[in-house]
């Protein structure tokens, strides 16, 4: 008689042999042949590649995992990022080296870093926080709200008015970054139904943000900016979540606003949902092959609507990735190191050359996603007024719709937030075709899908572009208005 370890073991076996079924069936389904595919960035990165942000200069900031460091990838002269370099990004400060932490860019186009899971290697839940200008190359210390004990891996969002706002792990404590100037902190989000920890923040395009419980059943809930307070939306038709180990709170994967306006939940126990902000009601998705889910990972939106994401076995390796098309699941070629990986060992940022996608994966292996399919035209900005003539190193005003996109982009959850849903302007010479990206900063809003409000920007040609006619054009989420003529000099 097969005892009751023989039969666990059996059991044990079987389940990851069929997972390896399911990965081998991927597999060969992805090796048949697919225009979309990875691009390795011809320089490799300095060190270990971690979380990814999109600056308003159209360079990207990449920290340096255990270090403190961060470094820039400046595209090249056509806009490449494949084929852009390495530079150090200004000196860490001396007490802080997180790892799985808050993060946004702000209205103001400086970067906010707050918390972190593990500060220097020892997990601690830390209150340190720090903002970065990429005009002096400094980062400046932000004290905490008060009388926080830990904020940690913390939810972060930036609100349509423009205010960061934060949850505190292990707590039902929120606080909105109301003067980012002298770090004026105000309490928020009373009413909410369990704790932060674990948890991702959607924003929506009515302004309201969108969170799922994972210490509270099936329940969903909203953010109203206007009353400062959390609702109960409708119940998922399932729990997506998943105690991956001896976690005490069930983790979960990135939930993605697409342009139609629902949102995509990707879950750790192979299951999705779909949420439907009209009817505040959820609806099942598409499941991922047995055993494969997001315990952390990530998920961005691609230029014509899908969500590409990567699931693996709870907190454990092979990984694989998707593309969820409104209706169903499909499989896409996966990075090189995708056998050796698992969820949350990889973060997406969506870059503003047609929507590819960077994923760092804690190697010095940078890879681009390139995807396939156009996007809708209703999706893409669209230029209502700027100057004709400008002066390298001069403000301007340039305004429109849509020029903070139809989502904020990607996703990751509780431990990591890379959203662009902000304007960049991309100023390309008629005369050599080389590419430069204007710094932005001064949203008028950091709201989603605005539709046709007239929204703005301030914009700074660099001090060192090339000067003559030229073609400009606003890019959100990988999105470009069509281009408009300018002289500069």
């Amino acid at each position: 008689m097969m005892t009751l370890r023989e039969h666990a073991a059996g059991e044990e076996g079987s389940r990851a042999f069929r997972q390896l079924l399911g990965l081998i069936a991927v597999l060969m389904c992805c090796s048949w042949g697919s225009a979309q595919q990875w691009v390795t960035v011809r320089q490799p990165f300095p060190g270990k590649a971690g979380l990814a942000l999109l600056r308003t200069d159209g360079k990207v900031m990449v920290e340096e995992t255990a270090t403190g460091w961060w470094w820039l990838l400046v595209p090249d002269d056509t806009g490449s990022y494949t084929d852009g370099v390495w530079i150090a990004s200004g000196l860490p400060l001396s007490n802080y080296d997180p790892t799985g932490f808050a993060s946004a860019v702000l209205p103001d186009g400086r970067i906010i870093v707050e918390g972190g899971e593990h500060n220097f290697g020892q997990k601690v839940e830390t209150t340190v926080g720090a903002i970065f200008d990429s005009t002096t190359g400094v980062w400046t210390e932000v004290p905490p709200p008060a009388n926080w004990k830990r904020i940690g891996d913390a939810p972060s969002v930036v609100l349509p008015d423009r205010t960061f706002m934060m949850g505190a792990v292990l707590s039902r404590q929120q606080a909105l970054l109301i003067d980012p100037i002298h770090f004026v902190w105000k309490a928020t989000g009373t009413g909410k139904l369990d704790q932060n920890s674990e948890e991702g923040w959607t924003l929506l395009p009515n302004g309201k943000v969108l969170t799922i419980d994972l210490e509270n059943g099936n329940a969903s809930e909203l953010y109203d900016p206007g009353t400062g307070k959390w609702t109960a939306t409708g119940n998922l038709p399932f729990f997506i979540g998943n105690k991956c180990g001896k976690n005490i709170v069930a983790e979960i994967g990135p939930a993605v606003l697409r342009p139609n306006g629902t949102v995509f939940a990707v879950g750790a126990n192979n299951k999705t949902a779909i949420y439907h902000p009209a009817t505040e009601k959820w609806s099942a998705g598409p499941s991922f092959p047995d055993g494969f889910g997001s315990s952390d990972g990530p998920g961005a939106i691609l230029p014509n609507g899908n969500v590409l994401v990567k699931v693996s076995p709870c907190f454990a390796p092979p990984s694989i990735f998707f593309e969820f098309d409104g209706t169903k699941l499909n499989s896409v070629p996966s990075p090189p190191r995708a056998l050796v990986e698992k969820s949350g060992e990889g973060h997406m940022l969506v870059l503003p050359n047609r929507g590819h996608i960077l994923y760092t994966d804690g190697s010095s292996d940078v890879e681009v996603y390139v995807p396939n399919g156009s996007p809708n035209s209703a999706w893409l900005p669209t230029i209502t007024s700027h100057p004709a003539t400008v002066t390298r190193g001069h403000a301007y005003i340039v305004k429109g719709r849509r020029l903070n996109g139809m989502t904020q982009g990607a996703a990751f959850g509780d431990d990591a937030q890379m959203a662009t849903n902000y304007p960049l302007v991309r100023i390309t010479n008629n005369a050599t075709g080389h590419v430069f990206y204007a710094r932005t900063k001064n949203f008028s809003t950091m709201g989603v899908a605005t539709g046709t409000a007239i929204v703005s920007a301030t914009f700074i040609p660099p001090t060192g572009m090339e000067t003559g006619a030229s073609k400009m054009v606003v890019v959100a989420n990988g999105l470009a208005s069509a281009a408009v003529a300018i002289t500069v000099q």
